[in-house]
């Protein structure tokens, strides 16, 4: 059973949300200061591996970081950046969704702007900016399946 993961962090590097979805359990996501390793491993809790887009390389560290919890520990971990590489689709999650044609409601928002609309939330206690967000991340992490298939059609035709 698989996992699917992304974290959005604030302007110092702390995490603000995790985002993580299982088509057995649904979507959830922990809002900073609800975001510990015991509600993380409680999630995903039966999974076998947690699936990423350049988590290997940012997801899974800032949360051994910041939670003192290293996934990999518990799961595989499957980065799609590098599935996407091998099939020649290069950027980030956003540029690869494109070519893709993986629809975004907020595709006019990036990362840059999370971590914006965290600190207008963390700041201001703008609402609309925390469910903006939220809505962005909820995008990230189901996006991850849909990148998924699209790479196994892309097997499946080779």
């Amino acid at each position: 059973m698989k996992a699917y993961l992304d974290i959005e962090t604030s302007f110092d590097g702390r995490i603000t949300v995790v985002g993580m979805y299982r088509p057995s359990k649904n979507l959830t996501q922990l809002v900073l200061p609800s975001i510990t390793s015991e509600a993380i491993l409680g999630f995903l809790d039966g999974a076998e591996s947690v699936v990423t887009y350049n988590g290997s390389r940012f997801d899974l560290p800032v949360i051994e970081k910041c939670c003192d919890l290293n996934l990999m520990d518990y799961f595989k971990s499957i980065d799609l950046m590098y599935d996407c590489w091998r099939h020649d689709l290069y950027g980030g999650l956003k540029k690869v969704e494109k070519i893709l044609g993986i629809h975004r409601d907020l595709s006019d928002v990036d990362g840059w702007d999370a971590v914006r609309f965290w600190s207008r939330y963390e700041t201001y206690g703008d609402e609309e900016a925390l469910e903006v967000l939220l809505k962005y991340n909820k995008e990230d992490v189901l996006n991850l399946c849909i990148i998924e298939e699209c790479l196994k059609t892309r097997e499946n035709r080779s």
